[in-house]
């Protein structure tokens, strides 16, 4: 049946006449009732009769595309001019990879391909990615195997085939210090990248809100926490609850959440430019001088905010009283420690970001790489849990290797309100808790820090999904 659909519908089409005869009996194939239109669920029961493979929600964006009428179905004139369409922007995809004009598209012509939107991959991965859309067998890939390949599949680019595998702004794990998401130039035109921008930004603030209390207990062992002055979990959450009462757990949310804005879109247009400074070749960018450029955007959007990081430690760990917000700890900083003590830690923080941008990025690569060659055989794309899989592991990763840096620049944004408590530059702090407390005296607070990874990521997809839902943006 396959096969006999194949011949019917995939061979290339001379005329005008003959492709509209063969949309005619495809769209006939697909009506199952007759009512003169195709919906969804006609849609992928005729396409899975016919031994079509459709990703997933591949139907229903189909019908969104084509549908003019907006009666979630596509009668012959929508089907038809949907068709045509998609049949043009695949044909100009194909072009742009077929590099020799031979009409084939060759493992070299793919290597090439990802390597000018800045992915590198080996001879055996191209050729895995041919192999998916081969049917006889050669190694390369004609127009028609192109076509029939990716006709009933939205994605018209690789691009957007790639998009899969974009390290999201969906997780959110309380750290601002990873490498910017890529966008297309189809996203930067169309405005898209601004709502992805505010759905990652939304699902941020509630999932910091969540997990604000683990977050406050993380800050307070930091700061609180030795060998002679031990903090448990259970023992810090009651002293905070007497001290101040539930709501006491939320303190210095209010500023995590608002530095999100500023610096997401500092970030944002930094690595943009640092990107443009850095590539060797106009329009590609590779992996390390992606690296370079988010760590760059990084160090540059953490010195616009960082006075928001000392109010938010200041205010995290305020006894009641203290403060009566955040201009009111703004102006009594100001007055009594003047402007320097808004960039105390900030050589510790800026340090933080090499090692954490940098494993991040290699665990997430290695882990992508790792999936594609064991487990890539009919599509590219690894669902949603492995993808948040790679990305909690990779992030976690970072965060062991930078926390001795995070707990430095806490301690130094801290000290100045602890009473009795000696100002100390970075070098010697290090050295007065390894001596004191030993190496593991630099990992204070990190039960609790690891603890808010997965509500946190859990809470971020959820409210992601439904943000992109929200501003219009098709899965």
């Amino acid at each position: 049946m396959y096969q006999a659909a194949r011949k019917m519908f995939f061979t290339e089409c001379r005329c005008a006449e003959d492709a509209s005869k063969t949309y005619e009996d495809l769209f006939a194939q697909l009506d199952a009732n007759k009512d003169g239109k195709v919906d969804v669920s006609e849609l992928k029961a005729g396409l899975a009769a016919m031994g079509i493979k459709t990703g997933k929600g591949a139907a229903q964006k189909i019908i969104s595309s084509g549908d003019q009428d907006a009666d979630e179905g596509l009668d012959f004139n929508e089907f038809s001019k949907y068709l045509k369409e998609h049949e043009k922007k695949l044909r100009l995809t194909f072009k742009s990879l077929d590099k020799n004009n031979d009409g084939r598209i060759d493992y070299m012509e793919v290597k090439q391909s990802l390597a000018n939107l800045g992915i590198e991959i080996t001879k055996e991965e191209a050729e895995k990615i041919l192999n998916s859309i081969d049917v006889d067998g050669t190694m390369t890939v004609d127009w028609n195997e192109w076509r029939e390949h990716f006709l009933f599949n939205p994605a018209t680019n690789l691009q957007e085939i790639i998009r899969y595998w974009k390290h999201s702004t969906v997780l959110d794990i309380g750290e601002s210090l990873a490498i910017p998401d890529e966008f297309t130039e189809e996203e930067k035109t169309t405005g898209l990248w601004w709502k992805q921008l505010s759905a990652g930004a939304m699902a941020g603030a509630v999932s910091r809100t969540g997990t604000a209390p683990l977050d406050r207990m993380k800050v307070f062992m930091q700061v609180h926490s030795s060998k002679s002055n031990k903090i448990n979990l259970v023992g810090g959450f009651k002293q905070m609850l007497k001290e101040g009462g539930l709501t006491s757990l939320w303190r210095g949310n209010g500023v995590n959440v608002l530095k999100i804005a500023p610096e997401t879109a500092i970030k944002f247009m930094a690595y943009e430019q640092y990107k443009k400074l850095l590539a060797s070749e106009p329009g590609k960018i590779r992996t390390h001088e992606r690296f370079m450029a988010g760590s760059l955007a990084g160090a540059t959007a953490q010195t616009a905010i960082y006075p928001m990081e000392v109010l938010k430690t200041r205010l995290t760990l305020r006894k009641t009283g203290q403060y009566s917000g955040m201009f009111d700890c703004a102006t009594k900083i100001l007055m009594n420690e003047g402007v320097k003590a808004f960039y105390k830690g900030y050589i510790p923080n800026i340090l933080g970001i090499i090692p954490y941008a940098g494993i991040d990025l290699a665990i997430y690569e290695s882990l992508k790489n790792l999936w594609l060659s064991r487990y890539a055989t009919d599509s590219a794309n690894p669902g949603i849990l492995v993808l948040l899989g790679c990305g909690t592991i990779s992030s976690s990763c970072g965060q062991v290797a930078s926390y001795p840096l995070a707990l430095i620049r806490t301690r130094m944004q801290a000290q100045a309100s602890m009473e009795g408590s000696e100002q100390m530059p970075m070098t010697k702090m290090v050295k007065k808790i390894v001596e004191k407390e030993g190496f593991f005296g630099l990992y204070r607070g990190i039960l609790p820090n690891f603890m808010k990874v997965i509500p946190a990521v859990s809470i971020s997809y959820v409210v992601y999904e439904h943000m992109r839902s929200s501003l219009g943006i098709q899965k």
